[in-house]
């Protein structure tokens, strides 16, 4: 069912396949970019004391851009279904569908905590599964662009390393945290304080 409802769509697009498969790549690196600065911007909330729910200005932000990748998802399913897509091009568009799919589940787990829990932290049982889902999104789209370098796409080679980077550093950050908390929670318990008092 959800196949004839996905090309009823695609057939009103009319995207050829290399258009989906650039506007995968674009979606799939610029979503978790979008994701990282608003998540910036909510620690830069929580520094301000400002009050914590789950549709904040920056909550609303983040999930715009995981909207950015289910859409690079839902073309990855268009494309696998549609084409005998192979090697690292497959994986990486595997990995944007798992990532979003990621990012749904643990998103609305999210507001299910925020509904129960109210403010949480930097760690909570949703923010990490989430956060992996946005890496394994930005992997893919760093793949999809590495398979296709010798097209346009080139171009955002970089910026998909970079955001590549950026993504997991912060989930190192946050894991740390289950680790060192004593340590690491002295110097950033003002900025981070919820993250930290939960341990």
């Amino acid at each position: 069912m959800l196949t004839v409802i996905l090309e009823k769509v695609f057939n009103h697009l009319s995207l050829d396949s290399n258009s989906q498969l650039s506007m995968v790549s674009i979606l799939a690196v610029t979503g978790p970019l979008v994701i990282l600065v608003a998540g910036i911007w909510d620690a830069i909330n929580h520094l301000q004391n400002s009050p914590e729910f789950f549709w904040s200005d920056p909550h609303i932000v983040v999930y715009s851009g995981v909207f950015m990748v289910t859409i690079a998802a839902i073309f990855s399913v268009n494309l696998l279904v549609k084409n005998s897509i192979q090697g690292i091009l497959k994986r990486g568009m595997q990995l944007v569908i798992i990532g979003s799919i990621m990012q749904i589940i643990f998103g609305f787990g999210d507001s299910i905590s925020h509904d129960m829990f109210g403010i949480d932290g930097l760690l909570s049982l949703t923010h990490q599964p989430l956060e992996i889902g946005i890496v394994l999104s930005a992997l893919g789209g760093f793949l999809i662009i590495k398979a296709r370098q010798n097209s346009n796409l080139k171009v955002f080679l970089p910026f998909s390393i970079v955001t590549f980077l950026l993504i997991t550093s912060w989930l190192g950050f946050n894991l740390t945290l289950y680790f060192g908390h004593y340590v690491q929670c002295i110097p950033i318990h003002l900025i981070f304080s919820s993250g930290c008092s939960i341990l």
